[in-house]
């Protein structure tokens, strides 16, 4: 299956829970006619043995009254806190059991011939060391379990990767978010019609236009880390303001910086067709730059793989 955007990871954890999230995601899914087809007969509790019907056993509550409650519009936060006065109580130690058991079906268990069966009718899995159904889905779904230590249950982390246009900002994101099945989110796509209308014939924004594309990029990535998930986001964040409002002090997000020859970077600005940053915006973003004293540092002179390959170093990925 190729990835489905708002479809966490069985490994990513929902509170105290792994899988958790991710039938939730399906419940939405499913409401807004994004769930494949191949997806619908493993909802809900019909077969025993599925994931969704053992998490609900687990919870100690219907799968009908947790939909009702997701469809309701209730989030993340909402939904663990309502799980939490209405279905079976839980210890630290009960989830601990629950994720081990969960992370390893199909590893030694009466799963095994099944999850075999499942690699076998996927030929592009084959070459792929899958040793769980986990490993199953986030390889089938585009994720690499392996590359990111899923099984580890490492806190989500979001790449932000910052500078000036024409520094390879969304050409890095997008190979990162390949490499690692995560989504990508180009910082352009939160701008609003008027902001866009302006970059068009050359207007350089002000902080009053920057201010609620600042706030969205802010609340996406708040709401990625909520799900448990990892992201790449490009954004110039030239200023120590701005980025003071999209990292929001928060330690999951690592900032990189993309910088080097100008000579580069004009020349990739140049060679852009119908692109509403237009070449003479630079040294107005140059101006306004103020080089970030935390970020790690990738040259522009670099190649797409080389930068990669160095921020999965930085991140021990």
């Amino acid at each position: 299956m190729p990835k489905i955007n708002g479809l966490r990871s069985p490994y990513a954890q929902m509170g105290r829970l792994v899988y958790f999230g991710r039938m939730i995601d399906k419940i939405r899914l499913e409401a807004r006619g994004e769930l494949p087809a191949e997806y619908k007969n493993n909802l809900g509790t019909g077969t025993a043995g599925f994931f969704d019907a053992r998490c609900c056993r687990f919870l100690g509550i219907e799968y009908d009254k947790i939909k009702t409650q997701v469809l309701a519009g209730h989030n993340d936060e909402e939904l663990l806190a309502w799980i939490s006065e209405s279905g079976i109580p839980r210890s630290d130690e009960d989830c601990v059991h629950w994720n081990h058991f969960m992370m390893k079906r199909g590893w030694r268990d009466d799963g095994h011939k099944n999850l075999q069966r499942r690699i076998e009718e996927s030929p592009h899995l084959k070459l792929r060391e899958i040793k769980t159904m986990f490993d199953y889905i986030d390889y089938d779904e585009g994720r690499d379990p392996v590359a990111a230590k899923s099984w580890e249950l490492r806190p989500p982390v979001i790449v932000l990767l910052m500078g000036v246009a024409g520094a390879g900002k969304t050409t890095v994101g997008l190979a990162m978010a390949e490499a690692m099945g995560w989504d990508f989110r180009d910082a352009d796509s939160f701008h609003s019609e008027e902001n866009i209308a302006k970059m068009s014939v050359g207007q350089p924004l002000d902080d009053y236009d920057r201010a609620p594309w600042l706030a969205a990029i802010a609340t996406h990535i708040k709401k990625t880390l909520g799900r448990g998930e990892n992201g790449v986001v490009s954004c110039s964040a030239l200023k120590e303001s701005y980025r003071q409002t999209i990292l929001a002090n928060n330690k999951n997000v690592v900032l990189f910086h993309l910088h080097g020859s100008l000579e580069i970077i004009r020349q990739r600005i140049e060679a852009r067709k119908n692109h509403f940053m237009k070449p003479a915006m630079l040294d107005s973003q140059l101006a306004a730059l103020e080089p970030p004293r935390d970020a790690h540092l990738l040259d522009v002179a670099d190649s797409t793989q080389a930068s990669v390959a160095k921020i999965r170093a930085r991140l021990n990925l």
